[in-house]
């Protein structure tokens, strides 16, 4: 084989040292200022999106903020509206209560009346047939029949 005989070593190693400097500065002067500027390229765009995206969240919070705010706020006029109708709700109720009430005390009234005034008649009653109760019963014992006024006179002292 060539590359191991020692007469041939040093004209390889010549050519080994030019090839390796001509592909290292190709390398070096040609491909790594392009990488080097992508590369910077990119880190100027990564910073300007993470510094977009700072700029981002910051508005997000403040939105963010400004909706809880906002949403607090209506939460709480919510919570009065609803104590207020429920208020009013109330109050209405109090009055058709109160309305109600007082249209069954007057029915009660009336009832009370109309029951006093048929108790009052229905004792009129009870004394007048009583009274020819009496009279029946004393017609039938004596065969005379007393007279109504007699007759009443008679029950009203027996139950007094």
């Amino acid at each position: 084989m060539p590359q191991f005989d020692p007469s041939n070593f040093l004209p390889q190693m010549f050519w080994l040292a030019i090839t390796f400097a001509i592909l290292y500065f190709g390398v070096v002067r040609l491909t790594l200022p392009k990488i080097g500027k992508v590369v910077d390229e990119r880190a100027s765009i990564i910073a300007a999106d993470l510094s977009a995206a700072q700029v981002a969240h910051t508005a997000a919070e403040t939105t963010g903020e400004a909706y809880n705010a906002v949403l607090a706020k209506s939460r709480d006029a919510a919570t009065g509206v609803v104590a207020e109708a429920k208020a009013v709700t109330a109050r209405e109720n109090e009055a058709r209560l109160a309305a109600v009430d007082a249209e069954l005390n007057a029915r009660l009234s009336s009832a009370e009346a109309r029951i006093s005034d048929a108790r009052a008649k229905a004792l009129g009653e009870i004394d007048a047939a009583a009274g020819e109760a009496a009279a029946d019963v004393v017609e039938r014992l004596t065969g005379v029949r007393p007279g109504a006024l007699e007759a009443r006179a008679a029950v009203d002292a027996s139950l007094s």
